[in-house]
């Protein structure tokens, strides 16, 4: 086969061609990943339930900074892994498939713990299953993102985001609610957090069966030759000679270690008002309902204006949120405070795990993901730990204040240093 340009350009347009005509496929199965599968995830992820959890389970602020910890630092150790493994490969979904099934073992893992573990035992498996759980998602975040870029056009990957993320976090809200007001107030099946757990399990392995039975895969025309992880890392330094992606990833570490404080936030509220299983429950209603709301704004205005622009906005969103936890003295202006935080969360994540596609080419994608993926969990595992410990020494107002800086230096490395991939020269 030649390998010309004129060749090259055939096997271009044919790649485009598979893509356009599998386009209505991949869109409805990723769509209905998105709605059944992210939703298990955003209710185990919320900053309400599992912090809440690992502190019923220890009473203490460090060892619930120790197990958010532990998660993150999983997924920091993770993507260069998945990126080594894939980038060499013409097809990413048998692989996703394996990273997704290996998940969701963990959540099973969370349940069935809750359910016949006590004492120590409880605990260590318990931050065994949180360490699996990050170690597989980092190399998730970078297959199934690698994933979406084939099968579908750029301009449409944000409006998908925001559709699905829309009907799976407005699931995702109401089996919130039910979870905090009948499992865990009730204790339901022995362990209300475990019954959670055991629902999003369910959840997410519907959602993957879903994406692996009507996702059409094309094959790219060109694909890295197979390297070393070792030798791969040599590359680094060249991905970050583009000044524009390089002060991104800089922020993408300022805003992420801004989640210093993120595990305390339900803990502060318990705080300042009572945290009864239904309150608990309405608060995740409050963080996932902005996030339903907010997603069609994020997704429209990003395909439209760039995902610069909605990192930005998320970012001043998330520091008026903040500002606002910290002088509230009830329910009423921190669930606002939760709404805030969640619609400026669903906007990070939009736009950090979607603007990171339009840098570079196509063959580096597999190491820019995993770059930019570790450098953000090496930063969250970190975060964590210290916040707990911050918070056991100092209380939770100082570590706020340290989030709030952060989030400001995000800012300044955002407006001042980054170009929009798309319209820059």
């Amino acid at each position: 086969m030649s390998d010309g340009p004129a060749d090259l350009a055939r096997r271009e347009a044919e790649y485009d061609q598979f893509v356009e005509n599998n386009l209505r496929a991949n869109y409805v199965a990723h769509f209905a990943h998105g709605m059944l599968g992210m939703t298990g995830f955003r209710i185990l992820m919320a900053p309400t339930f599992l912090p809440a959890y690992l502190f019923a389970l220890t009473g203490s602020n460090a060892l619930v900074g120790l197990g958010q910890g532990l998660l993150q630092a999983g997924a920091a150790v993770s993507p260069m892994i998945s990126a080594s493994n894939l980038e060499h490969r013409t097809r990413v979904m048998p692989r996703a498939i394996q990273i997704g099934i290996a998940m969701r073992v963990q959540i099973l893992g969370l349940a069935l713990a809750g359910f016949f573990l006590t004492g120590s035992l409880l605990l260590f498996a318990t931050f065994l299953f949180l360490f699996l759980l990050g170690f597989f998602q980092g190399q998730q975040r970078v297959a199934f993102q690698m994933l979406l870029s084939k099968v579908i056009p750029i301009a449409r990957r944000g409006r998908l985001q925001a559709y699905r993320n829309v009907a799976g976090a407005g699931i995702a809200a109401l089996l919130s609610y039910f979870a905090g007001a009948w499992f865990i107030e009730h204790e339901t099946l022995g362990n209300g957090y475990a019954t959670t757990f055991l629902l999003c399990f369910v959840l997410t392995s519907i959602g993957l069966y879903v994406l692996y039975r009507f996702v059409r895969e094309p094959e790219p025309p060109t694909v890295r030759p197979k390297m070393s992880i070792r030798e791969r890392l040599r590359d680094f330094p060249e991905l970050l000679s583009d000044r524009d992606y390089r002060w991104f990833v800089i922020a993408q570490l300022f805003a992420v270690a801004a989640r210093i404080s993120m595990p305390f936030y339900i803990l502060y509220a318990a705080d300042r008002m009572e945290l009864s299983g239904a309150a608990l429950g309405l608060l995740t209603v409050a963080f996932l309902g902005a996030d339903t709301i907010s997603n069609l704004l994020w997704g429209h205005l990003g395909d439209r204006r760039g995902y610069r622009l909605t990192m930005i906005l998320a970012l001043l969103v998330w520091l008026a949120a903040l500002a606002l936890l910290l002088v509230a003295n009830g329910p009423i202006p921190i669930f606002i405070a939760f709404l805030g935080i969640g619609a400026s969360m669903s906007g990070y994540m939009m736009s950090a795990t979607t603007i990171v596609l339009e840098f570079g080419s196509r063959e580096d994608l597999p190491m820019r993901l995993a770059l930019s993926t570790t450098a953000e969990t090496s930063m969250a595992a970190l975060g964590p730990l210290a916040g707990g410990l911050i918070a056991a020494s100092f209380g939770y107002v100082p570590l706020f204040w340290i989030s709030i800086g952060l989030i400001l230096a995000a800012l300044i490395a955002m407006i001042g240093f980054v170009r929009d991939p798309r319209t820059r020269a």
